[in-house]
């Protein structure tokens, strides 16, 4: 089986996109924004919906979701990122001494910002030690809207 491409619309939101691998995992993940709408493959309808319903505000657990990720301390990261529950967050610190490496700080930051496989790694979860942070070419109000659809309001 091919790489399969899985396109989903969040009304309010936009189109994200999905890269599934041979084997099912998620390999690649575009949060939803304002584009056209493509369509959506036969092998991706499940996914789809339950992406919808996350974008709708409905607790959405992708726990079960199996992703395809580094060894090594991003790995790490990534699994430590999958225990912070949705309305919770943690700094780049915490999230840096759940992977077990608590002097990290920065390159759990590096791991967020590179990361691109979210909401099911929901790097928005990870904030600054002084507030929301950054977040990419997305910004600082698409992370912050992320954090007040679970409950989290910074």
């Amino acid at each position: 089986m091919k790489p399969t491409l899985v396109q989903y619309e969040a009304p309010g939101w936009g189109v994200g996109e999905v890269w599934l691998d041979e084997d099912g995992r998620v390999f690649y993940s575009e949060l939803p924004r304002p584009r056209r709408t493509g369509p959506v493959s036969d092998a991706g309808h499940a996914l789809t919906g339950r992406l919808q319903a996350y974008f709708a505000g409905e607790p959405e657990d992708f726990a079960d979701v199996e992703l395809r990720v580094d060894d090594g301390f991003y790995g790490d990261c990534a699994r430590a990122l999958r225990q912070v529950p949705r309305g919770e967050v943690v700094t780049y610190g915490e999230l840096a001494a759940l992977a077990g490496r608590p002097r990290a700080a920065r390159a759990a930051g590096t791991f967020c910002a590179r990361c691109e496989l979210a909401p099911f790694l929901p790097v928005h979860r990870v904030v600054a030690a002084g507030g929301i942070g950054s977040w990419g070419t997305l910004g600082t109000e698409y992370k912050r809207r992320l954090l007040e659809l679970e409950g989290v309001a910074l």
